[in-house]
This record gives structure tokens, C-alpha cells and sequence, in this order.
């Protein structure tokens, strides 16, 4: 019986990488002369971005995504904390999010129920797995979901016939 996984997975090295390159650009940029601000790699999956005032950790923030795009990581990963002012130094939390939330993975298996779908639909953690008779039902599953407006990113893989 033909199945593949929905999983919502961004690759950490490139994010890294995007990370790094923010932080060279920071550097050599003319508006962020003579100010302490910085990109640093706290947890596995959050960016915390450092800088003397909020609007500056906005420009930070577009650049970090500019890089992010061009690597090939969908920005829609990304949740953007609560900007916290301390004296002299602003700095805001950026997750990195990896897998699909529980309340999440049962809309979309609803989603995929109440489209009458020849397909059973299982949560195994923080992914879906989809299975099906034809290979035709799972193709129109992933037609389904690439066309619903969702927050996440989603990738389909591990497809068996």
C-alpha cells in the first residue's frame, strides 16, 4: 500500500550558515558602524539577535531572512519572540521551528478527512503519514495541502509505493 510522510523540517546547517553570513553583513554595513549588534546561535533552533534599539533589530531581522531565502529555508519556520528592552541593549528571541505541532497535525488530518479521500491518515509525533490504496489518491493529498494557506512549511517525503 503506497504512503509518504508530511513532515515540516528546516536543514539547522543552513541555517547556520544564513546566520553567519547576517552577522558578516552587520559587520561591513554603513548604518550598523560603531554599534554592538549581533547574531548568536543560543539553542539548537533559536537565533537571538542583539542590538542598542528596536528598529535596528527590525533591519537585522529582514536581513537574517534575505539570507535564509536565498539558502533555500522558507521563512514561514520562523516565530519571532517579544523584543526585550534592558538599558542599553535590545535583543529578540527568533524559533526556528522544526515538526508539526500537535493542534496542527489534527487540522490537517481533518482537512484531509473532510475532503472524502480514499486515504487513512495517521500522527506519528511530529509528523503525518498518509496511505492509500492508489498513488493517484496520495498525489491529490499533496495537490490538497500545497494549495491550503498554512503557517508552516511543508514537505512531503519518504514516498512508497
Amino acid at each position: 500500500m503506497p504512503t509518504f510522510d508530511i513532515v515540516s523540517e528546516v536543514d539547522v546547517h543552513e541555517v547556520r550558515n544564513a546566520m553567519e553570513q547576517s552577522n558578516k553583513e552587520v559587520g561591513t554595513r554603513f548604518d550598523f558602524k560603531g554599534i554592538n549588534a549581533s547574531f548568536a546561535l543560543t539553542k539548537e533552533n533559536e537565533i537571538t539577535l542583539t542590538a542598542e534599539v528596536d528598529f535596528q533589530l527590525q533591519q537585522m531581522l529582514e536581513i537574517l531572512r534575505g539570507k535564509l531565502v536565498k539558502r533555500g529555508v522558507d521563512v514561514k519556520s520562523l516565530s519571532e519572540g517579544e523584543v526585550q528592552l534592558s538599558g542599553q541593549r535590545a535583543t529578540l528571541v527568533v524559533t526556528v521551528q522544526q515538526g508539526i505541532e500537535s493542534d496542527i497535525a489534527r487540522k490537517l488530518v481533518k482537512q484531509i478527512k473532510d475532503k472524502k479521500l480514499k486515504v487513512q491518515t495517521a500522527i506519528q509525533g511530529d509528523k503525518l503519514r498518509v496511505s492509500g490504496k492508489k498513488r493517484d489518491d496520495l498525489q491529490e493529498v499533496i495537490a490538497f495541502l500545497r494549495e491550503l494557506p498554512l503557517d508552516i512549511p511543508l514537505q512531503f517525503n519518504n514516498f512508497r509505493d
